[in-house]
């Protein structure tokens, strides 16, 4: 029985390690960096939008829910949860993973500047 429990334990706690480690992953200096890129459509601004929504407290938050923002249908309808895991997918290619969407930008092609920026967003608040 005490084996049985040490090994549940020890399963939950690398779970929590991996899932600290991930977020822990980008360099966020090195991403906001990156966002500059960002700054001509989208604040980290909360509340403020621009010709794209603010990214304050884009972590967590549902796609298409940014009060005050007119997203297209593409987006509102694309119900996907801005986890760091679906910004990666999205920042590699935006068309593809929400097809129809609005933004013009074509991604950040580069693996270690998406991190970065990921990490960066999940400075700004939000749902962790």
């Amino acid at each position: 029985m005490r084996r049985t429990i040490g090994l549940v334990i020890s399963v939950i706690a690398g779970g929590v390690i991996a899932a600290g480690t991930a977020q822990a992953a980008g360099n966020p200096e090195a991403g906001a960096k990156v966002f500059t890129r960002c700054k001509a459509c989208h604040t980290a601004e909360p509340g403020k939008n621009r010709i794209g929504p603010s990214l304050y407290g884009v972590v967590g938050r549902m796609s298409g829910t940014e009060p005050g923002f007119n997203y297209s249908p593409a987006m509102k309808n694309a119900h996907i949860v801005w986890t760091p895991e679906n910004l990666n997918k999205y920042l590699t290619n935006p068309k593809a993973v929400v097809p129809g969407n609005k933004m013009a930008f074509p991604g950040v092609k580069d693996p270690k500047e998406r991190e970065d920026v990921i990490s960066y967003l999940e400075t700004l608040g939000g749902k962790h």
